[in-house]
């Protein structure tokens, strides 16, 4: 523990801190762990583990490393490992993707800035 906080707390920190400093491909993305279940059922690709971390292999053609937080929720890899993905794998994965809730229009104008967006007045926040 450091200043009171749990472990996994300073280690989140520390990471997104990181991310958001210096490597911000580290930033990490979240996905339902059934996206694994297709790769379990085809010899070609190997799929191992440790208590917190897993690899997901396709020899001669690409590895992705995730993160195991528990053994229900969701995994979590890193922006990088994913844009290393071929294009098909990429989008194996995407049905997957697990995210908290976004403004609609706020994704919106960050796909296509300068863009007029008119969603009501604006207020203090």
């Amino acid at each position: 523990m450091s200043d009171g906080q749990p472990l996994s707390s300073v280690y989140t920190k520390a990471l997104f801190r990181m991310a958001l400093t210096e490597t911000p491909s580290l930033l990490p993305v979240w996905f339902d762990r059934r996206v694994l279940d297709a790769y379990r059922e085809d010899s070609a690709y190997q799929l191992v583990r440790t208590n917190s971390a897993g690899r997901l292999k396709l020899e001669g053609s690409f590895s992705i490393d995730f993160g195991i937080p528990d053994e229900e929720g969701p995994i979590h890899v890193a922006a990088e490992a994913l844009l290393r993905l071929p294009a098909r794998e990429r989008a194996r994965w995407l049905p997957h993707l697990v995210t908290l809730p976004l403004s609609v229009a706020f994704c919106q104008m960050q796909m296509a800035p300068g863009s007029c967006f008119d969603d009501g007045d604006t207020r203090p926040c």
